[in-house]
């Protein structure tokens, strides 16, 4: 172990000496657990760190002047559209995504290194549930459309095949979410095909560059943001594992999205048939100012625009047939390829810039006591990195906010995924009924934040995107609620009215 001296002589290198300013009131064991902390920073990249978070900070906020400027859309050749292309041009995606994940050349990664701090609760947003009659967690619903997805993959192609699920997780949410996994034996998914990893750790550091101790002997410490992943397949050697099985194409997704279609194949489709390197579903953006970051291009690269660098003005540009021009909005659903990101692992990952989030991070005062502020004090450090419209009812709803939050709360997670099965029903040709026995009305728009007429749950073991529900519905009247599962779904009759 590294000693005090030793340890005194390199925060001393990096501007951080304060951080043993507590050393004198400290017990031998606390001491060591500090010593062996602060070991493990190398004193010229803390110097690093600390310098870029107090740049960034002091840089001004709001739009770049000149930004503007430099903005482009996206060409529209490189546009798909799920919702207004032709049949046929959707049915060459779906069926290219599906060979390609019966070949066993996809697997899916999930960004689940954040815990449910805003939701109110201290473990892994992946285990929280929303209130669904079925009482499914997200971890559940994700692991059964990757179940489904290779069983229709393999049903079209005469194979069996596998989607490998890797989870970056954090020190954080390893623990918890590994646990939670084998209490629910993987939901049924082979244990080897799921492979879980963290992301590295950053001190977060305050406005003025200093690092932040969470109490008299531990650093405030936080996962590198999303854009860590590039580190952390490095640290894990994830990409080598990865070419052992097989795989070509990675769908990258974060885990608070209810909506989210896992290997979605029409966008593995869409991606591979435009011979992209990266892609990225968007929404289009509900209102100018929506908090989302924009997909478009700066000089000429396509990259994701923060919402708080694009001005007012710019949000706000229409293009000629009236929609927004910078309409794309991001929604963390990426594709790579595999020889992409092993590109940007070994060559581009040191270049790539910080993106600064500022949050609320308890601290120790000057006199040792805890202060849990109330307003952003700190900065913890993440890298950002930089496309297929569809449709954000069908396939975006977050989970980030407590209750009685107006947006993406549980409440409004829930209604999403409700009126998304509900619509399914309907399409299939079910028919509900009243507590009266009376038909309900066949809304052509449902409203956007509220119930659906009646409450219809399907499993994503029975229909992965609204296919195969005709055989089980087409024709029949039910009584909210109406909950299909795949036990049900064997079943020769239904529960009807």
């Amino acid at each position: 172990m590294a000693s005090e001296q030793d340890v005194r002589a390199r925060l001393q290198r990096a501007g951080q000496e304060h951080l043993l300013r507590f050393w004198a009131e400290l017990a031998p064991e606390p001491r060591a657990a500090l010593l062996a902390e602060l070991a493990l920073l190398e004193p010229e990249a803390l110097r690093e760190h600390c310098r870029r978070a107090a740049e960034a900070c002091a840089r001004p906020h709001g739009p770049p002047p000149d930004l503007a400027a430099r903005l482009r859309p996206l060409p529209p050749e490189r546009v798909g559209r799920a919702s207004r292309s032709d049949p046929e041009t959707r049915r060459r995606w779906e069926e290219e995504g599906f060979r390609q994940i019966s070949l066993n050349k996809v697997a899916v990664l999930l960004l689940a290194g954040g815990q449910g701090t805003r939701l109110g609760v201290t473990y892994p947003k992946g285990m929280y549930r929303v209130g669904l009659p079925s009482r499914k967690t997200l971890y559940q619903l994700q692991a059964e459309r990757i179940r489904r997805v290779e069983q229709l993959a393999g049903e079209r192609h005469g194979t069996r095949c596998t989607v490998p699920w890797y989870v970056m997780t954090s020190e954080f949410t390893l623990g918890p979410t590994a646990e939670f996994f084998r209490e629910h034996n993987f939901f049924h998914l082979d244990p080897a095909n799921v492979v879980m990893f963290e992301q590295r750790l950053l001190p977060a550091v305050t406005f003025d560059g200093k690092v932040i101790l969470e109490r008299k002997d531990k650093v405030a410490m936080a996962p590198d943001g999303n854009g860590g992943l590039y580190c952390a397949l490095e640290d894990h050697k994830i990409l080598e594992d990865m070419e052992r099985r097989g795989v070509e194409f990675v769908h990258v997704y974060c885990v608070d999205n209810i909506l989210v279609r896992l290997a979605d194949p029409v966008f593995i489709g869409f991606c591979v048939l435009q011979g992209a390197d990266c892609g990225a579903k968007v929404v289009e953006k509900a209102y100018p100012e929506e908090p989302v970051g924009v997909v478009c291009q700066v000089d000429g690269v396509p990259q994701v625009v923060e919402y708080s660098e694009i001005s007012p003005e710019t949000a706000q540009l229409r293009a000629s047939d009236g929609s927004l021009l910078y309409n794309a909005g991001n929604i963390c659903n990426h594709f790579f390829t595999r020889g992409f990101l092993k590109a940007v692992t070994r060559e581009f990952e040191p270049l790539l810039k910080p993106h600064v989030a500022v949050k609320k991070v308890p601290y120790v005062d000057e006199e040792g006591n805890l202060v849990k502020p109330l307003k952003p004090n700190g900065i913890k450090m993440e890298k950002n990195f930089a496309a297929l419209e569809v449709l954000r009812e069908e396939e975006f709803s977050p989970l980030k906010n407590a209750e009685p939050a107006d947006r993406d709360s549980p409440r409004t997670a829930r209604q999403a995924l409700l009126t998304q099965h509900y619509r399914w029903a309907l399409r299939a040709g079910a028919r509900f009924l009243d507590a009266h026995g009376a038909w309900l009305p066949e809304l052509p728009s449902l409203p956007p934040n509220g119930d659906p007429p009646a409450i219809c749950e399907i499993s994503p073991l029975v229909s992965y995107s609204g296919e195969g529900l005709e055989v089980y519905l087409q024709g029949r009247e039910f009584q909210s609620p109406l909950i299909l599962d795949e036990d049900q779904a064997r079943e020769p009759q239904l529960q009807e009215s």
